[in-house]
Formats: structure tokens, sequence, C-alpha cells
């Protein structure tokens, strides 16, 4: 990966080249050199440190495969302001495409793993699928995101992924009442993952009990709740998403699966579905859209 120092270094070879041979040349390589200079100008994609836009710029007007994490050779972030001279790789909080392609930011190096694709003119917190965790990123590389850009539920609940969606909220079919929450399946003793930061507020390991896990959000004052499950966290714990926090059981509840249900507010139990008639929960899309997921 070349250094600020060695851009600048090509560009003033193009130049002298262009001056003796091809001056066509001398505008491409002079342009390159007006590059990577902490300004989110017209053309160019750029990472912001912070979320808001407020702290420092780090600008491309390529696309990038790996953004490097040594200090000496790797894409900082350029402009005044919180993060200056940071390696941007898994720093980014917002972003502008300030051109006039799509531009596909990806989780891992090599462009791969779970992307977002960020409209022509688009600015703002970058999505949660990437949001501090941006190792590379291709400018017209795509023009439609998958999902939005939002991973499947189905796939994120369960280590390894490979998850199936069996009933959405409010989806019972041949059950008497009203579905509080969304029920996924991949076979008993799969290790099921939280989907969220949080706070365990109780974790059911009675063999005799529904097997409730539930995270409180502090921040959004929501609940997340898993049910049928057998808990491997105790309560009080701290847990990220990722976090392995179960595993999948059939606990009162027929077939192997994981309820997952949103409540706001703070609560110890999922709502009653079964033989009630009454939604207590709202329809959760926006929340777990607003967390990165999509009920699939």
């Amino acid at each position: 990966m070349r250094t600020i120092k060695n851009r600048t270094a090509t560009a003033l070879g193009v130049l002298a080249l262009g001056a003796t041979s091809f001056t066509g040349v001398a505008l491409a390589g002079s342009a390159q050199a007006a590059d990577r200079d902490g300004k989110c100008d017209s053309g160019e994609f750029c990472y912001n440190f912070n979320s808001d836009l407020k702290g420092s710029w780090s600008d491309f007007k390529s696309s990038v495969g790996d953004y490097g994490t040594n200090a000496k050779t790797c894409y900082e972030f350029k402009g005044a302001g919180a993060g200056k001279s940071k390696c941007i790789k898994n720093e980014a909080g917002g972003y502008w495409n300030n051109t006039s392609k799509s531009v596909t930011v990806y989780f891992n190096s090599g462009y791969a793993g779970e992307s977002v694709t960020l409209k022509p003119g688009a600015k703002g917190k970058l999505p949660a699928a990437v949001y501090n965790n941006n190792a590379s990123h291709k400018i017209g590389g795509s023009t439609t995101p998958p999902s939005n850009g939002k991973k499947a539920m189905s796939q994120a609940l369960y280590e390894g992924g490979g998850g199936t969606l069996t009933a959405a909220f409010d989806g019972y079919k041949n059950t008497p009442g009203r579905h509080e929450g969304i029920d996924f399946a991949k076979g008993f003793g799969s290790k099921v993952k939280s989907l969220v930061d949080g706070t365990v507020i109780n974790a059911d390991d009675d063999p005799n009990g529904l097997g409730t896990l539930a995270i409180y959000m502090p921040k959004e004052d929501k609940t997340v709740i898993y049910l049928h499950a057998n808990t491997t966290v105790k309560k009080d714990a701290k847990v990220k998403r990722g976090d392995v926090i179960a595993t999948e059981a059939n606990r009162q509840g027929g077939a192997t699966h994981t309820h997952v249900e949103m409540r706001p507010g703070k609560h110890t139990l999922a709502s009653k579905s079964v033989n009630d008639p009454t939604l207590d929960n709202p329809d959760p899309t926006s929340f777990w859209n607003a967390q990165g997921y999509v009920e699939k």
C-alpha cells in the first residue's frame, strides 16, 4: 500500500514524464496528487471519525481493498478534528458519498464479508453492519444493496448462521392468540447469539422453566427477550451483539426453536401470546432495522 508520500512522488514523476514525452498523462497524475487531503471534495468518497460528521475526514477518489493497520502505512483520517492521524480501518462512524456512483463498504478487506451499499450523495452515520467495522470499499462496485445493507436475523442469531424464520410477528397460523415475537429455528443445541448490546436482567436456568433470557438496553429503554433456550449467561452479565448467550432448545415451546421478542421498557418476562387476543408489543420492524437487521 502506498503512503501519501509515495503517492505524491508518483504524481511528480508522471508530471516530469509528461513534460518530456506525452503531456496527456500529466493531468491524470495531477488529479491523483490532489487526492487524500482530508477534505470531502466533489467526486470523493469519504469517512468521518464521528457519526455526527464533526470529526476528522478521510477522502478517496478510488476503490481501496485494504485500509491497513500499520500506523506508518495505513490509510488514516487526515482532516482536522477528533480521530486525526488514526488508521481508518474499523474506526469510521460517519460517511459522505460525494460521488455520482454507488459505493459499497465491506466488513472485510478484499471487498469481502458483509457489505452496505451507499447511494450517491448520501451522508450521515454508517449503517450498523459496517459502523466501526469497515475494511475496504468499492466505488461503483454495486448498485443494489442486499437487504438494504442489513443482515438477516435468521443468520445473525446463530453461530455460523444457518437459521430459518418459522413464525413472523403476529404470524400465528394454527395457534390461537397473537404472536408477540419472531421465531427462528436451526436445531437443538445450536449456539444462539445476542442480537444487541445490553445487560442480562433475567436468565432462567430452571430446567422446567420456559427458558427466558431478557437483555435490557438502557439507552433505547427496550428489552430483547429470548424464549425456549438453555441460557449460558447469568443475570447482571453485560453482553455484546454476537456473544453466545444460549443454546437452542424446546423448553415448554413444542418444536425446537428460539423466540425473539422486543418489548418497550424494562421487562424480565415475555408478553403472553398463546390464547391472548391482544398485542402488547408494537411491530418491531423499525427497531430491528435500526439495529442493522431484516426480519428474515
